[in-house]
């Protein structure tokens, strides 16, 4: 059987992609010529989104219109945006490409198809990532997670985001989402979440990436790793990726492997520590009540312990986070910046990926 591919409006995903992609976001000249800006000035102006509107055969009542639904909409420059703007008066095109339920594997389900399509279309993306608890522009994230992709232009890019009805297609100048991105970089404790990988290449030259933040207590890890383990399934499986991360830890002058995370579209977490240490008071495992995870670690005695966190939607953030900081603690891990997370993480497929979520230290 054809599976058929996803439209919008009557029109094929990939086709308004294209569009979208090959539209031109300048201006109309002041002298009413209807010739557009070539320099650059005034992109995204009233002017210049009224005509990108018009070329694209929308039509601006229904765009700009806040109650309307379904439908592509503009998001205008509102008070707390004006310092990540120049002349911008518009911040985004947005459309939701396809309709989904609430639960997080029918979103995961969704996003996956889009994002087969979109690369089909326009190839890899040149960004992935997630953005954590908190959207672009202070906004709020949808529960089950908030992967995206982008394809990054120098003046303006196309992005495949998740939204609380769907994934969305977004049109947005270059620009002012960097800058607001980069702003959440300064450095206090979960100030920024979520993780970004980009592929090396000209798409992605002269991107700036935010600082990063360092947990300072066990709370604030155990806080940010609980976020982090709830959407993790959900989120690698609709950006199509899977990654091993180890955690190490420094105990008394060496930095020994202490846990595993299988991150998939299952989450799987294994531990190392010692039978003596009494993993299963913590929570852990064996094969025996685990048996899925023989798909990650086929020896059943190593690692021994181990623990299947189910698929998107379905683990348990806090429990989770819970066991591993009490694990790691129980070993002789004696402060948060002794709990480390291994560099080979960062590597997944083209992508050079930062987590910026978890507040460890990458070595």
């Amino acid at each position: 059987m054809i599976e058929e591919h996803l439209t919008v409006a009557g029109e094929p995903l990939a086709e308004l992609a294209h569009r979208l992609a090959g539209a031109r976001t300048g201006r109309w000249s002041e002298d009413g010529t209807g010739r557009w800006s070539e320099d650059g000035t005034g992109r995204w102006s009233e002017d210049g989104t009224r005509a990108l509107v018009h070329e694209l055969g929308l039509h601006w009542e229904h765009v700009t219109d806040p109650a309307s639904a379904g439908g592509p909409r503009l998001r205008p420059v509102g008070p707390s945006e004006r310092r990540h703007v120049d002349e911008e008066a518009y911040l985004e095109l947005a459309v939701t490409v396809a309709s989904a339920g609430p639960d997080a594997a029918g979103q995961v389900r969704a996003f996956g198809r889009a994002r087969s399509e979109l690369t089909a279309a326009l190839g890899e993306a040149s960004v992935i990532g997630s953005y954590g608890l908190l959207g672009p522009y202070y906004g709020s994230t949808a529960a089950w997670g908030s992967p995206f992709l982008r394809w990054r232009g120098e003046r303006d890019t196309l992005e495949l985001r998740a939204g609380r009805q769907g994934p969305e297609l977004v049109l947005e100048p270059t620009a002012p989402l960097e800058n607001w991105y980069c702003s959440l970089g300064h450095g206090e404790e979960g100030a920024i979440g979520g993780f970004l990988g980009r592929r090396s290449g000209p798409s992605t030259a002269g991107l700036s990436l935010p600082g990063r933040w360092s947990a300072r207590s066990w709370e604030t890890l155990t806080a940010s790793l609980a976020t982090f383990f709830a959407t993790l399934p959900a989120e690698f499986a609709a950006l199509g990726i899977a990654k091993i991360m180890r955690l190490y830890g420094r105990v008394g002058g060496t930095a020994p492997r202490l846990f595993d995370i299988d991150a998939d579209s299952r989450l799987m977490l294994a531990s190392f520590a010692d039978s003596d240490l009494g993993p299963e008071s913590f929570g852990w495992g064996t094969v025996a009540e685990h048996p899925r995870t023989t798909e990650t670690w086929a020896d059943p005695y190593d690692p021994g312990w181990r623990f299947d966190g189910g698929g998107p939607g379905v683990p348990a953030g806090r429990a989770l986070a819970e066991m591993v900081v009490a694990t790691a603690r129980a070993q002789g891990v004696a402060s948060v910046d002794d709990l480390l997370l291994g560099g080979e993480a960062e590597d997944i497929g083209p992508y050079r990926v930062t987590f910026y979520g978890r507040g460890l230290t990458t070595v």
